[in-house]
């Protein structure tokens, strides 16, 4: 009796696992979720569905990384608040992907570029810096990311609108 107690507790559970996190599928492309899929595979070494720590321990082997800590192992079971399935598994990573950093540290970034405090950046300038530094972006991406920026007629970027675009998202996409 305590058996089937339990089994409807774990499938309640993992019904309201499922609903809370349904929409994570649309938050990734198809392509986006095959490539989540396959990695999801590689992880399950026991193919059950589930990754567990069995599955972690022989991923981290086949990787040549021996020494891996159970607690640290668990930790990252943990995340996903009960057992890991697919779901659970691409909700960790649409977390993770999706989260961006706090207005303030946007902001403070872009101070960086503005020495005088104008509150603007010339967009040329940043074009050259965000092609040439760091992770160097394309040109597409540069474009892409423009597409949405508040440039004015005298071609600088008011950063700080921008950094509200980037953490609450565009107006325009939203009417």
């Amino acid at each position: 009796m305590a058996s089937k107690k339990a089994a409807a507790k774990s499938k309640a559970a993992a019904k309201r696992s499922q609903r809370g996190s349904s929409n994570v599928f649309s938050m990734f492309e198809q392509s986006q979720i095959q490539e989540f899929k396959e990695a999801f595979s590689c992880i399950d070494q026991d193919r059950d569905g589930i990754i567990k720590l069995q599955d972690l321990k022989e991923t981290y082997a086949q990787l040549g990384k021996l020494n891996v800590k159970d607690e640290e192992l668990e930790g990252m079971l943990a995340e996903g608040k009960g057992p890991i399935n697919f779901t659970v598994f691409l909700t960790l990573f649409g977390e993770k992907l999706n989260g961006t950093d706090p207005e303030e540290t946007i902001l403070a970034a872009f101070k960086l570029f503005d020495p005088n405090g104008t509150g603007f950046v010339n967009k040329d300038e940043f074009r050259r810096l965000l092609m040439t530094q760091a992770d160097k972006f394309t040109a597409e991406e540069v474009d892409q990311a423009y597409s949405v920026a508040p440039i004015d007629v005298t071609g600088n970027i008011d950063y700080k609108s921008l950094c509200y675009i980037i953490t609450h998202g565009d107006e325009k996409e939203e009417s």
